[in-house]
This record gives C-alpha cells, sequence and structure tokens, in this order.
C-alpha cells in the first residue's frame, strides 16, 4: 500500500476520542486582564519629589533680580524670506518694557536678512559694535581667546538668540569676542544708524532709552540679585556695612492644573460581566494609567509650567557637534550644582551611547527597583519618550537638580481631595442616566515649579540620527 493510500485510510477512521474543540467549551479560560501599550515607566513622576498644594497655588518667593532682556526672539518665515515679530523685539535689553508698537515695527522692518555661510566670522574680536544680530536660524560660536593664546568656544548660540545689543545704548562698544557661523546661518541686522534714526523721530523711544540711561546701575551678584553688603577680613572699629534682601514684588505663582475624562459603563457590563474580572476595576485601571501618562506628557511639554518652557535661556545649551557627546552632558552638568537626574529620550540614549563608543567609554549604571539605569558622572539618565523628537531628528535633554530644600524642580498636587484613590487622583461616581449607564469623573490634579533658574537645565537640538 502506498503512503497516499495510508493517509485516507487514517482520514476515514472514525474519532476515538473527544476533540480539543468541542473540549474547549467545558474548559475555564485563562486570561490575562486588559494590556496597553500606552503604558511606559513614567520615570519622571516617580523620581520628582511631590509637595502638597492645599490652597491649590503655589507661590514661589525669590530674590529680587534685575537681570532682564535675557529671552529669545521669535520670528515669522514666508518662503525664504524671514522677519521678526515686532513685539519680540522687547526682549532686548534696550527695548524691554517699551511697548509703542509703531516704533517696533518700524524697528522691524528696518532690519535687514543677511545668509552666512559655514565657518563665516560674523563678527570680529576687537572691532566696533555698531549692529545687533538677531539669530533665525542655525547655529554660531562665540569664539575668544584661551589662557595660552588659543582659540577658545566661550558659547554656541542657536535660533532665537541674539547678541550685539549693546551697540544701542552705548556707542563706544566692542566686540569682545569673535563670532563664527557653525552652520549655514541666517541672520537679521539691525544698525546702530537705523536705531538713532528711528529714536530720533520718537519721543516715547527717546524718553525710554533716556529713562534706562539714567537708572543707577545697581550693584549685583553674578546672577542678576541686588548684591548683600558685607564687610570681612577687617579689624579695628571701621563702620559696618547696612544691608538688606529685597524680594520680587510679584512672585511667580503656579496654579494646580488639571486633567480628567468621564468613564462609561453600562449597567448590563457591570453587573453580568464581572467574573473572574471585574469590569468596572478594569476600566478604570486603564483610564488611570492614560491620565497619568498624560500627565507626565504635561509636565514635559505644558507651555505653562512644563519643564521644556521653564528653563531659562542662559540654563540652555547647544551640543558644539549635533550629537550629544560626553563634553556635551559635561557643560550641563557644569551649569548646576547638586545635578540628581537627566531625562532624555531613548533614542537620545542611544545616541550618546554610540559618542561614548567611539571614544571607547563603558557608562556606569546603577539599578534603581530593579532596572539598570546608565548614568553620566554618577547622575542617572532616565528613559523618557514624553520628551518630543523633532521632524529633524533633533530632540532635548534635561538635567535637574530636585527637591524644595535643595531649590530644586518639585512637583506639585493636593491630596486628600474627596473620593481619592491616589494623592491628587480621584475617581467620583456621577451617576447613572436614563439609558443605563454609569459615570464616573475621573481627575488629576497636579502641577510643577522650578525653585530657581539653575535648578532646571537643558541641552537643546541634539542630533540622534547620526551613526559616524
Amino acid at each position: 500500500m502506498s503512503v497516499g493510500e495510508e493517509v485516507r485510510t487514517d482520514q476515514n477512521r472514525p474519532q476515538q476520542s473527544l476533540g480539543t474543540a468541542a473540549a474547549r467549551n467545558l474548559a475555564t479560560t485563562t486570561k490575562s486582564v486588559p494590556q496597553m501599550q500606552e503604558i511606559s515607566s513614567r520615570w519622571l513622576l516617580r523620581t520628582l519629589p511631590w509637595v502638597d498644594v492645599q490652597g491649590g497655588t503655589y507661590r514661589v518667593n525669590r530674590r529680587l533680580t534685575y537681570a532682564v532682556g535675557d529671552g529669545r526672539i521669535t520670528f515669522v518665515k514666508t518662503g525664504d524670506q524671514v522677519e521678526v515679530i515686532p513685539n519680540e523685539l522687547g526682549e532686548l535689553p534696550a527695548l524691554r518694557s517699551y511697548a509703542d508698537e509703531e516704533v517696533l515695527a518700524e524697528l522691524a522692518r528696518r532690519c535687514r536678512q543677511r545668509e552666512v555661510a559655514p565657518g563665516e566670522v560674523i563678527a570680529d574680536f576687537g572691532h566696533r559694535t555698531d549692529e545687533v544680530y538677531l539669530l533665525a536660524h542655525g547655529r554660531v560660536e562665540k569664539i575668544g581667546t584661551g589662557p595660552y593664546g588659543d582659540d577658545a568656544v566661550l558659547g554656541v548660540l542657536a535660533d532665537g538668540a541674539y547678541f550685539g545689543d549693546q551697540a544701542l545704548l552705548d556707542p563706544e562698544a566692542i566686540w569682545e569676542y569673535t563670532v563664527r557661523a557653525d552652520t549655514a546661518t541666517t541672520v537679521l541686522v539691525l544698525s546702530r544708524q537705523d536705531f538713532q534714526q528711528v529714536a530720533e523721530r520718537s519721543d516715547s523711544l527717546s524718553a525710554h532709552l533716556e529713562r534706562l540711561r539714567s537708572i543707577p546701575r545697581q550693584r549685583t551678584n553674578k546672577y542678576g540679585e541686588k548684591e548683600v553688603e558685607l564687610a570681612a577680613g577687617h579689624s579695628g572699629e571701621p563702620d559696618i556695612p547696612h544691608t538688606f534682601v529685597d524680594y520680587e514684588p510679584r512672585p511667580r505663582e503656579y496654579e494646580l492644573s488639571i486633567a480628567q475624562t468621564v468613564l462609561r459603563i453600562h449597567t448590563r457590563v457591570a453587573d453580568l460581566y464581572n467574573q473572574p474580572m471585574n469590569q468596572t476595576e478594569q476600566q478604570l485601571r486603564l483610564t488611570v494609567e492614560a491620565l497619568k501618562e498624560r500627565q507626565e506628557h504635561e509636565l514635559i511639554n505644558n507651555p505653562e509650567f512644563g519643564l521644556l518652557s521653564n528653563c531659562e535661556y542662559d540654563q540652555r545649551i547647544q551640543p558644539h557637534d549635533g550629537a550629544p557627546s560626553p563634553d556635551d552632558m559635561d557643560e550641563l552638568l557644569s551649569r548646576r550644582r547638586g545635578t540628581k537626574l537627566f531625562l532624555a529620550h531613548p533614542r537620545a540614549i542611544a545616541a550618546f551611547g554610540r559618542e561614548l563608543n567611539k571614544r571607547g567609554l563603558v557608562p556606569e549604571t546603577i539599578d534603581i527597583g530593579g532596572n539598570r539605569i546608565p548614568t553620566w558622572r554618577g547622575v542617572p539618565i532616565y528613559p523618557c519618550n514624553k520628551i518630543p523628537v523633532s521632524e529633524a531628528r533633533t530632540t532635548s535633554i534635561i538635567a535637574m537638580r530636585t527637591g524644595e530644600s535643595e531649590q530644586g524642580v518639585i512637583g506639585l498636587r493636593q491630596s486628600g481631595i474627596p473620593d481619592e484613590i491616589e494623592p491628587s487622583l480621584s475617581v467620583r461616581f456621577m451617576g447613572i442616566n436614563e439609558q443605563a449607564i454609569i459615570k464616573y469623573l475621573v481627575t488629576a490634579y497636579y502641577s510643577a515649579a522650578v525653585l530657581v533658574p539653575d535648578a532646571l537645565g537643558v541641552l537643546e537640538n541634539v542630533e540622534i540620527g547620526r551613526w559616524r
């Protein structure tokens, strides 16, 4: 008998036992709880120290600071033409708090666009400063002379920065460093001559500039705070200086933000389909997980209190070569004392790892809750997929000092709210409607505060797509 005949004979035999398909009708199925791809590690929520805000608002009192004009300027691009938004000129120290829109619009029209090639010198050390440069796009380096006569990079400026603004108030100002384009760069140039012509025809601008020149220069520390007069190392009976510490007259207040949703469950489902898993519990569990994911996203990206938006501009640095190198991470660390953690997109961590591999470096890791977390200089680098990645494949790396006692970054919440299931997170029964649908209001209250500016720093425009 051939093989084919044997197979046909087996198929014709009568069934001798119960088949698996029928047996499953009597079996109890072992099943998992509902799974959810959106759930992430949420390291920011886990590592941020939380402070209870019983009044719903947290006020950050600081010493009075006299430093002004350290913001960034926004532009409008139409085709290949770039224009500065007139009101954004108020970020320049000479125009801070100046509000005449017609005059600002005239100054904006006098800004000339200039394209700069990579490696081209925009301003040269020692020459007269007679133009203000507004950096619309690209990256430039501020280059000075090192202690041994060689060139030293003093800093890197990127989109929205400006330089040469001292020309508007001081006709004798000179460039104290050389500015060289690191990439193809677009700048808008406002000459001192054009500025003076507008000022001569505008009484309001002339009065504003005169008022600035008449204000006595305050003695401040390097942070822009009024200096506390002290005497030290003296002998005898000299007059001891008198002093006081002034506070900001209008301190910033952080109100708790909110994330909410209404969960709906039909009573038939809640009544009949609760074994072996409670449908209401599972629905609430997944809803709370989604709410926490949104909470962490807001703590990173919210324009009012998010970390990326609230980092001071002098605490934002640019990578020297695009990719996140150990040198860039060291520069980010050097901007503050007691950095407790880095936050970076997983792809940024991978890019940093490639740079370490090129140099033959192996980062140390630490165990946190059973997870091996990479570190740099002993500071853990936590992954956070809420940090955005741009279409140009660039992202940011955040460095923080945390804790209220350390004048760092803190999370804000209010414990003890009605129907609370976790601190500052509640599930409130809203009743049953005429369609027999149960409704629950799920609410989370939260915010974040930066107690002093140097508690938070950002390495911006980090390239994550470089493989060589």
